[in-house]
């Protein structure tokens, strides 16, 4: 079993596995999520219903939260398969599948093949780039062109050439159209530091302003730049250069804040099952002192995590865009895991968390009044209870089972990747988007199919809006109109003195329809 075991992670069948579990299964069937599937997706409908293939609307409103790049994808990937849930996440998929090859070819080529098998398995089963990887949001796509700009950056250091120092400038264009000043910042930072701790620094101004990449850099942003002006002048310039990054630096946006401790303490979860051998990694940083590649990683690495812990709005998935390198190190120095516990506990006890997910619900149910929250706990504590949670229980078994195997402490975490992955993608995220984006969806389906507009009263889904393909906005019903009413307002919308009629003609917790008629 211990040969058998040792020959499965060593091959590309093991990496291709890794890849269907954590990064293509259940995309076709799981809803749309809200707020950022649901506002990206259907600002694609809106895209294609109006024909405007430049500005970017959602609900008939401007939408200045990114660039134009994921859109035309999403886009292009619906007109060949349809407007559904595969389509739609299909770019990121193919996005996600890419960030994993170019990691192993830069690997292969700098390290060794071996080594690069390794490192395309700890991507794909690192949790939060599971998670990314098959959403319909921009993230993946970024992560792929950081990957490319700074993995091609690094591979001109070590052999110049022009073809690579082009490519570079191809992939800060395409990144900066796909979200902005971000996909510039770090590698513009990361290679400063890298080439100035050498000495190097006229060099790198050279390179940072060559004349040809440049140009091919302006020929790749600015288009759609001048597009977007002449069609709606400087709606989007200063709804996303100013108040999405700027305002979103200063200041926490939508309730995401954090103290400067954030991702200190979120990147090991960011990575799991991984987190405590990335731990155990910072033991090998004594080496940037005399490896070059050790130096640029680790520098990507702290240079993300150090801007954004200064920045107000803080998301756990924005210190993905420095993960990739030291998942690199992490692959080159698996042999040198000494302390088994420290790599096996973390992923233990967050499995040991899944087992017991009804328990956790139920607690939190009985810790709010609001009824919102605790319609979608008690939803939760029903639908993990039985069979979810037996399945969870049993993954948890099979994790301890594996953790105690006579195998290399990578192999066995890498197993624990596995089984991480397959329980997170058939069990517990299809389960948490159903509760939270079923009745949405069935709402959508449901006006759809009855020709019925909508309104939105008191809330903001726009995956509804995808789903009953139409634009959904927030005024009053007219008779003929169905409102859309989240469970913990119905009462409220119901009891409401108005001269119409209203009557519920669908309910799928958290959803409500509610007719309008005239008396």
């Amino acid at each position: 079993m211990k040969q058998t075991l040792e020959q499965f992670l060593a091959s590309r069948g093991a990496i291709a596995l890794a890849m269907v579990i954590a990064l293509v299964w259940g995309i076709w069937y799981m809803p749309l999520y809200d707020l950022d599937e649901g506002a990206f997706t259907e600002a694609t409908r809106e895209m294609m219903e109006t024909g405007n293939y430049i500005s970017i609307y959602l609900n008939g409103e401007p939408r200045n939260d990114k660039p134009i790049l994921i859109y035309w994808l999403q886009a292009a990937s619906a007109q060949v398969f349809g407007l559904n849930e595969f389509a739609l996440r299909l770019p990121s998929v193919l996005c996600a599948l890419a960030w994993v090859f170019v990691v192993y070819r830069f690997t292969a080529r700098h390290l060794d093949v071996a080594t690069a098998g390794v490192a395309a398995l700890l991507l794909p089963l690192s949790l939060f780039v599971s998670l990314i990887g098959r959403a319909a949001v921009a993230d993946a796509l970024l992560n792929l062109l950081i990957a490319l700009a700074m993995l091609e950056i690094f591979g001109y250091y070590r052999r110049p050439s022009r073809g690579a120092l082009r490519r570079v400038f191809v992939w800060l264009g395409l990144g900066f159209l796909a979200k902005g000043p971000v996909a510039v910042v770090f590698p513009f930072l990361v290679s400063g530091l890298f080439y100035l701790s050498y000495g190097r620094w006229r060099e790198w101004l050279r390179l940072v302003f060559d004349p040809a990449g440049l140009l091919i850099f302006a020929a790749i942003v600015l288009p759609w730049h001048i597009a977007v002006y002449l069609d709606s002048g400087w709606t989007f310039f200063e709804g996303f250069y100013l108040h999405h990054n700027v305002d979103r630096y200063r200041a926490p946006m939508e309730g995401h804040g954090g103290g400067l401790l954030y991702y200190v303490l979120m990147t090991p979860l960011i990575v799991m099952p991984f987190g405590g051998w990335l731990i155990a990694q910072l033991a090998q940083l004594k080496r940037v002192a005399t490896d070059p590649l050790d130096r640029f990683m680790w520098l990507w690495f702290f240079c993300v995590m150090l801007v954004f812990s200064f920045s107000g709005t803080k998301l756990p998935h924005y210190m993905l865009y420095g993960v990739t390198g030291v998942l690199v190190l992490m692959a080159r120095d698996r042999d040198r895991l000494r302390s088994p516990w420290l790599v096996l506990i973390p992923p233990l006890i967050l499995f040991g968390l899944l087992g017991v997910l009804p328990q956790l619900f139920s607690l939190a149910a009985g810790q709010t009044e609001r009824v919102y929250e605790k319609s979608l706990f008690n939803a939760a504590v029903a639908a993990f209870a039985g069979w979810g949670q037996a399945f969870a229980l049993g993954m948890l078994a099979l994790a301890v089972v594996v953790a105690f195997l006579k195998l290399a402490v990578w192999r066995r975490v890498a197993l624990l990747g596995f089984l991480q992955a397959l329980l997170v993608s058939t069990s517990v995220a299809p389960t948490v988007i159903d509760i939270l984006q079923r009745g949405p969806k069935e709402a959508g389906l449901f006006a759809r199919a009855n020709n019925k507009d909508l309104v939105f009263y008191r809330s903001y889904q726009p995956s509804v809006s995808v789903y009953s393909r139409q634009v959904i906005r927030h005024r009053p019903a007219r008779p003929g109109q169905w409102a859309y009413v989240r469970v913990d307002h119905v009462g409220e919308y119901l009891n409401t003195p108005s001269p119409y009629r209203k009557k519920v003609v669908f309910s799928h917790p958290p959803a409500t329809l509610i007719a309008v008629d005239e008396r």
